[in-house]
């Protein structure tokens, strides 16, 4: 006889995109102990913010529309690609635009393959769609990407549970229980009970 797993009513704050918040700088290849004296010409803005910030604070304002128009300009201009596209992938989730945000965040990843915060934000959208599969790898690169981030561990333990995957559901959480603070610990507490159960 199968048992019915009953998951908490309310859905953890854990699920939702992460904006990339600032800038990553991109390694410039150059041999071990040499420095680059030419690096080339530089296009110095008079107001000192480039078109990804311009975005981000547009974006933080609650304006998707202008922090679209300045994503895009940014991408244009080839600035902080991933994080632009990872950025604008938010903005068309947020609108219901499931599509196109997949395809934000899938250039996102062509552009930096081992972009945290674009594996996190498309596994979450493939879990609020029902792939969880997907959702599953996504999560598991985000942890190998950034491994300390908790609500990585948080949401691969859902949907492991899903998949009812309960045994590695309930590993996921300890991991999770180890890297928050003893307040946060109550909900996966009874997640593991109920996966547990549910084995």
């Amino acid at each position: 006889m199968a048992k019915v797993v009953k998951f908490p009513l309310p859905t953890p704050e854990k699920f939702g995109p992460v904006r990339v918040e600032k800038k990553k700088d991109v390694p410039t290849e150059n041999k071990a102990g040499q420095l680059n004296l030419f690096t080339g010409a530089k296009i110095v803005r008079l107001h000192q913010l480039t078109e990804f910030e311009e975005a981000l604070i547009t974006d933080n304002q609650g304006d998707s529309n202008g922090a679209r128009k300045l994503y895009l300009k940014a991408i244009e201009e080839g600035e902080a690609l991933a994080d632009a596209y990872c950025n604008l992938g938010i903005i068309e989730w947020q609108e219901g635009n499931t599509t196109k945000a997949i395809d934000s965040f899938t250039l996102s990843l062509k552009n930096e393959p081992r972009h945290f915060e674009a594996h996190y934000n498309l596994a979450n959208l493939y879990g609020e769609i029902g792939n969880f599969p997907l959702a599953k790898v996504h999560y598991e690169v985000s942890i190998e990407v950034e491994p300390t981030f908790p609500n990585s561990y948080f949401n691969l333990a859902l949907t492991l549970a899903m998949n009812k995957e309960f045994d590695a559901a309930v590993k996921a959480l300890y991991q999770y229980r180890q890297l928050t603070a003893p307040e946060n610990h109550q909900q996966a507490d009874d997640l593991i009970r109920k996966f547990q159960e549910a084995r």
